[in-house]
Parts: structure tokens; C-alpha cells; sequence
């Protein structure tokens, strides 16, 4: 099945050059494009597209309207996922997009584009509440976590800190208990309690444990082996 998309750019010459592309992709069906973030609201509102690609810099004041598109969208569409697009790796703008949860949105770079499997894979992931990030951008997201993470980690308690290590080699919590010789339930009170310190209580599940991760792996250097 394929997935409906709305395009918005305020370029005519690009909006007409990703149209182009995407009418190109079998599985795309691109129901409309938008020039602005007003028209492209209303393209939502009318169509309900599967998903939204935008890019980050619209009218009027060419900043963040596309991330505040995004934010409206999925606030008020939840079934339509929304992909933004950059010139540059921007991490404060990425990270703002992303920080009431990453799902149902992306986050790519625009030379990415012409790489059509994967601008449509993107499409087809935010559409299904999956999110879809350039790796440069997570690169830098990564860097950023480390940063505002790396005192935060200092404040686990040794358990703590073992239990988080479990988690950044996959484990889940049944199989953490069983290493560390803990119940599941103590391993699920000192996973609920990395995620408060770690100020991640207002992300889904899966959301807090990628985060939780990450914030591990950059502030010891990389995943441990066993």
C-alpha cells in the first residue's frame, strides 16, 4: 500500500523538483504541495496524508517554521507523520523537533533527497509512528545528549550505573536481573530511577531506554563487550 504525502517548500523551483522525484516512486502518492506553513496546515486538514515532508525554513521569517509545522501537525494529525528537511546539520533545531519524543517524525538532510529509497523509507517510517534520522543529525544529537548527560551520570548510584550498563548491551530486564543477580522487580525500580535522573520520565518506553543508552555510550566512550 502506498503512502499519501503532502510536500511543502517555499522554492518553486525545488518544490517542482522533489514533486517530480516523488511522483517518480511507485509506492509515493503525492496528494499535494504547499508553499508556506499556512497552505501546507490546510493541505493536512483537507487530505490527511499518511506523511509530511517540509523543509525547516519557510515564510515568514525563515527559521523554524517547518519544526513548528511538524510540532502542530503531530499535535493535532497524530496519524500523519511528519519528515523536516535541512541544508545543514542544525542540533539545536533537531533537537528541538525531537524533544517531546521522536515518533512519527524526521529529521534529514536535503541531499538526501535525491537518494529516493531512502527518502521514501523515511516517509513510510514516520507514517507508521516510527521516526527516520539523517546519521549526521544523530551525530550531533549524540553530542549534544553527551554534553547535558555526561554530569547527569554521576548522580547513578552504582547500581544504577550497573543496570544501565546491562541495558546498553541489549539486555532486557528479565535478562539484566539474571546477570546481576537482582528480582526483576528491584532491576525495574533502578531502570524507573535512571530515568528521573536522567530527566527522561516524559518519554514513551522505548524512547527513555534509546536515551538512557545513548547517554551511557557517549559518556563511557562506547558500547561495553562481554
Amino acid at each position: 500500500m502506498g503512502v499519501r504525502v503532502v510536500f511543502a517548500d517555499d522554492n518553486y523551483l525545488v518544490r517542482e523538483g522533489v514533486a517530480g522525484l516523488l511522483t517518480e516512486a511507485a509506492e509515493v502518492e503525492l496528494v499535494a504541495t504547499a508553499a508556506d506553513p499556512q497552505s501546507l496546515h490546510q493541505a493536512v486538514a483537507t487530505h490527511r496524508p499518511d506523511a509530511v515532508l517540509t523543509d525547516i525554513r519557510m515564510p515568514p521569517t525563515f527559521t523554524t517554521e517547518g519544526i513548528d509545522a511538524a510540532k502542530r501537525i503531530r499535535a493535532e494529525f497524530p496519524e500523519t507523520g511528519v519528515v523536516v528537511l535541512s541544508q545543514y546539520v542544525e542540533e539545536d533545531y533537531a533537537f528541538e523537533l525531537l524533544s517531546d519524543g521522536v515518533a512519527g517524525l524526521g529529521y534529514l538532510l536535503k541531499e538526501r533527497v535525491s537518494q529516493l529509497d531512502d527518502l521514501v523509507r523515511a516517509l513510510y517510517d514516520v507514517a507508521r509512528g516510527g521516526s527516520a534520522l539523517d546519521p549526521l543529525v544523530v551525530e550531533g544529537l549524540l553530542d549534544r545528549r553527551a554534553r547535558e548527560s555526561s554530569s547527569a551520570l554521576t548522580a547513578l548510584t552504582g547500581r544504577e550505573r550497573e543496570v544501565l550498563q546491562e541495558l546498553a548491551t541489549g539486555r532486557s530486564n528479565a535478562a539484566t536481573a539474571k546477570s546481576l543477580f537482582m528480582s526483576e522487580r528491584a532491576v525495574e525500580k533502578h531502570v524507573g530511577s535512571v530515568f528521573q535522573k536522567l530527566g527522561l520520565v516524559n518519554e514513551s518506553e522505548v524512547n527513555r531506554r534509546v536515551m538512557a543508552v545513548l547517554a551511557y555510550l557517549e559518556a563511557t566512550g562506547g558500547p561495553t563487550s562481554r
